[in-house]
């Protein structure tokens, strides 16, 4: 109930009985208070864009990513029209709805978008809304891979057999298995082919159940990589809404990735040695303008030097780097000889099916500060505005996402309509996720050229 409403009867029930001219006793009008329930809501289509949820043609919740999900959104019970939008180059499209739905009190909805990009839907899941026992930890687990088969799932103590064992549920895509309460402790969850318990395809290792957790885990795809530290890659890893927002659980193999490019335009050949170990370096022998290939490597902190090739006592980079589980770097080393540098940025390697994903790095050394346009081939960039304007050295653009076609890429120095690289025209499908780095010709100095690399980690 709108709570002026509420408030106005309250106040009218007041004011009858403070007029009852006799003092005799009248009885008190309450007003039954309308039931509430929660929402939350979780972006699980590996390959579709960003999106808005819209509840009765208002935005609650912008530009949610794939695996990212909300809190828990407080609403009276009633019915709502809600709608799912994508967010593209062109304009938004809606994707889910919008569509009524009749939501009861004292319910956890959640709202879960699943499938590929064509295929996108709605699921709702919904379980009562009471407190969790002292002591435990509630579990709700929704199948929300389409291209993975029916599966177990096994949740036992750290290091538990699987053998003679009842898994917690079976279920294939868009089905669920609980609520269920389990003491708060650590578990390791473990999911495997139906009826196959010798068959691990994915493991979470060992996880932390709190006192008190409400937890909605999600099996979504895995869109990080092709390949894991131990065994083939998990085709899932879990997305968990905790009530006040989304967090992740990777599968225990999940490397992270990390790519070097050899950007200083005066300097030798290098090596990349990783924590001092010259006998397994990490890049060797990368001239100028080429960069490796991702690798991937355990999550941890490690030390990084840069020497010349096969001179180990050479070193002209010394820099440490934490690497997140899941996650794609690039390691740039940028600037002249006498004062390189490394440059680390993080990646965006999700493919989107909608749109090209474009990012330009600034690594000339001879470039000052710079405008990029990105324009339809043709276009006078003397009558259109930059992309970006005042890209310093060792800045980038993020990515822009651009409709499929063909564009006119253009580098010019600050304020200025004439171009240092450029106009270069550049043809981007959908599903392309690309790195350009703008970059000094052999030596130092202009004039300047560009390369471009597939920053795309399919599983």
């Amino acid at each position: 109930m709108n709570q002026l409403l509420k408030s106005a009867l309250a106040l009218s029930a007041l004011t009858l009985a403070a007029c009852d001219s006799d003092n005799s006793t009248s009885p008190i009008v309450e007003v039954p208070a309308t039931p509430t329930l929660s929402v939350q809501v979780l972006h699980a289509s590996p390959d579709a864009p960003k999106v808005n949820v819209l509840v009765n043609g208002a935005a609650v919740l912008e530009g949610v990513d794939y695996r990212e999900g909300s809190g828990r959104l407080e609403l009276d019970a009633g019915t709502y029209n809600v709608a799912v939008e994508g967010i593209l180059p062109g304009g938004n499209a809606t994707v889910i709805g919008p569509v009524d739905l009749p939501l009861a009190g004292d319910s956890i909805y959640s709202i879960v978008a699943v499938g590929d990009v064509t295929t996108i839907e709605p699921v709702i899941v919904q379980q009562p809304r009471t407190p969790v026992s002292a002591g435990s930890a509630r579990l709700t687990v929704l199948h929300a891979t389409a291209a993975a088969p029916a599966v177990d799932v096994y949740v036992t103590a750290p290091g538990g057999s699987l053998s003679g064992i009842a898994p917690v549920g079976s279920f294939e895509f868009k089905g669920t298995i609980g609520p269920a309460e389990v003491a708060a402790g650590d578990y390791q969850i473990r999911v495997t082919p139906a009826g196959d318990a010798s068959t691990i395809v994915f493991d979470s290792g060992t996880v932390s159940l709190t006192d008190g957790a409400d937890l909605f885990l999600a099996a979504v795809p895995n869109t990080v990589g092709a390949a894991t530290l131990a065994r083939p890659a998990s085709p899932i890893s879990l997305a968990v809404l905790t009530g006040t927002g989304a967090t992740g659980i990777f599968d225990v193999g999940t490397p992270s990735w990390v790519r070097v490019f050899h950007k200083s335009p005066d300097a030798p050949a290098v090596d990349v040695i990783v924590n001092d170990n010259a006998d397994l370096p990490l890049v060797e022998d990368l001239a100028f303008t080429q960069f490796a290939g991702f690798v991937p490597v355990a999550a941890d902190d490690y030390n990084v030097k840069v020497t010349a090739a096969n001179n180990i006592g050479a070193v002209v980079i010394d820099a440490n780097l934490s690497l997140a589980v899941g996650e794609a770097y690039d390691v740039l080393a940028v600037g002249p000889l006498a004062a390189i540098e490394p440059l680390v940025l993080n990646d965006d390697p999700r493919v989107v099916n909608t749109y090209a994903k474009v990012r330009i790095v600034h690594a000339s050394p001879t470039a000052q500060d710079v405008d990029i346009y990105v324009t339809a081939p043709g276009t006078d960039i003397g009558t259109v505005e930059p992309a970006r304007a005042a890209v310093p050295f060792k800045a980038n653009t993020g990515y822009l996402e651009l409709a499929p076609g063909s564009y006119d890429v253009t580098v010019t120095p600050t304020g200025s309509k004439t171009a240092a690289i450029g106009p270069a025209t550049l043809s981007f499908e959908a599903g392309d996720v690309l790195t350009v780095v703008a970059r000094d010709e052999a030596g130092g100095g202009t004039p300047l050229n560009v390369v471009i690399t597939n920053d795309a980690l399919q599983p």
